[in-house]
């Protein structure tokens, strides 16, 4: 009887040890690893559907919201989203190689006045898994005069892109 308490105890020792070691190597290999980008325009003084087109990308797949909310300065967009044709997907897939880097470090996510003169906003959203410190959402304006230059080619090409996906 021993000898089998022994096992016993020796099986749930090693399950318990390499267990947990293997779930924290797994959490750890997911940290930091890219999880979606969200981008679209908003215009205030505006009327029908294509006043707030917002869509999320991610590894696989393109998103387009269909709540049409515009977005707050205050918390991340929460919208509905339902997948769109792969042919969508390839057309705005490498708008994440344009993200600059220079986002991370503002320390406000309003840039600009976005929308401030009825000339719209730009919303982008990038989510890293346990990695706050390269996550966050900005809204940003869509008069190059009242933004910082390195921001400027990156709303012009968001808004190439959302023309494309609405072709």
């Amino acid at each position: 009887m021993k000898k089998f308490t022994w096992f016993i105890f020796s099986a749930l020792f090693m399950v318990t040890v390499f267990g947990c070691d293997k779930n924290d190597e797994q959490i750890n290999q997911k940290t930091g690893e890219f999880a979606y980008f969200t981008f679209g325009h908003f215009y205030g003084e505006c009327g029908g559907e294509a006043c707030v087109e917002i869509y999320r990308l991610d590894a696989a797949q393109l998103q387009e919201d269909t709540t049409d909310v515009y977005p707050n300065s205050s918390t991340p967009y929460d919208g509905s989203f339902i997948v769109l044709p792969q042919d969508k997907f390839e057309l705005v897939k490498e708008i994440i190689e344009y993200f600059p880097e220079e986002l991370y470090g503002e320390t406000n996510n309003v840039l600009g006045i976005p929308d401030g003169g009825d000339w719209g906003g730009i919303y982008v959203e990038i989510n890293y898994i346990n990695d706050e410190a390269r996550s966050g959402f900005w809204l940003l304006d869509q008069n190059s005069y009242n933004m910082p230059d390195v921001y400027n080619a990156f709303v012009a090409r968001i808004n190439e892109k959302i023309i494309l996906i609405n072709q």
